[in-house]
């Protein structure tokens, strides 16, 4: 965890110097730091509204303002947001640790176990099929993909649904499927015909079809769950959000912030 304190000395830098020479003793060093802060890192990936998106140049939605009011219940600080395209936040918070924590709407899965863990969840969803509105194509079942271009963003479930549901079956071929770094530019292309549809998380494609030239086809029912990404092996870290999300809940910012983004508990 990228922990800072208000001297700008790390707390790997702390475990050195009080390990590194016995002249150096725990008392000096803890009384040259002061009072530690223990400041995270967040990191998302905006162009999934209402979740995490960019309005005038700043950061908005509902993950930006819940991890915020849950790290609100922590003894943790929550440092500046870090953005990346949504398959790079597990490389940003493992590999490179640029960040500690991520909050960009990621569905719980024992793929992402298996390199990360997880927050309680704090959000479910379903998949949904966007097309134009009023277009001729209008799907209600996956068969009637054959030969349809199709986009999901990469590294989501939805891309998952793609290959699952579409590519594996032959139902379309590889070539007929367009990958994206953001659902922005899933759902511009097909708004401009360049491809007939796109699967994306339920409520983000309901925000689209509110303010796009787009509908909502069907709904595939994957029961998923949202949770906080965070590195394996901080049980304490883990624990401080789980009970941050089980108090905004208890409180009613939780109601708060999701009437705000959602118009609804």
């Amino acid at each position: 965890m990228s922990y800072r304190t208000e001297t700008d000395i790390t707390r790997r830098t702390y475990l050195k110097l009080t390990g590194a020479s016995s002249a150096v003793g725990l008392t000096g060093v803890a009384g040259c730091l002061g009072d530690e802060s223990d400041v995270i890192t967040p990191g998302t990936a905006p162009g999934f509204p209402p979740f995490e998106m960019r309005e005038d140049g700043e950061l908005i939605g509902f993950d930006i303002d819940l991890l915020e009011a849950v790290v609100g219940e922590t003894d943790y600080e929550l440092g500046e947001w870090e953005t990346f395209e949504f398959d790079g936040l597990i490389p940003a918070l493992t590999a490179n640790e640029e960040i500690d924590v991520i909050a960009a709407a990621m569905t719980i899965t024992e793929d992402r176990q298996e390199t990360i863990a997880f927050s309680d969840p704090y959000w479910e969803s379903d998949q949904a099929v966007l097309v134009r509105e009023g277009g001729d194509f209008q799907p209600t079942e996956w068969a009637d993909f054959e030969g349809r271009p199709v986009g999901a963003q990469s590294g989501t479930t939805g891309a998952d649904q793609v290959s699952q549901n579409l590519i594996d079956p032959g139902i379309i071929d590889e070539d007929d499927y367009s990958s994206y770094g953001n659902y922005v530019f899933a759902v511009e292309d097909l708004e401009n015909a360049n491809i007939d549809a796109v699967v994306i998380d339920l409520p983000v494609a309901e925000t689209f079809a509110a303010q796009r030239n787009v509908e909502i086809a069907f709904i595939e029912e994957t029961g998923e769950e949202f949770g906080f990404g965070l590195r394996q092996g901080e049980s304490e870290f883990q624990s401080a959000l789980n009970d941050g999300i089980a108090a905004v809940r208890d409180d009613g910012t939780y109601a708060e912030i999701t009437d705000r983004w959602f118009g609804q508990e």
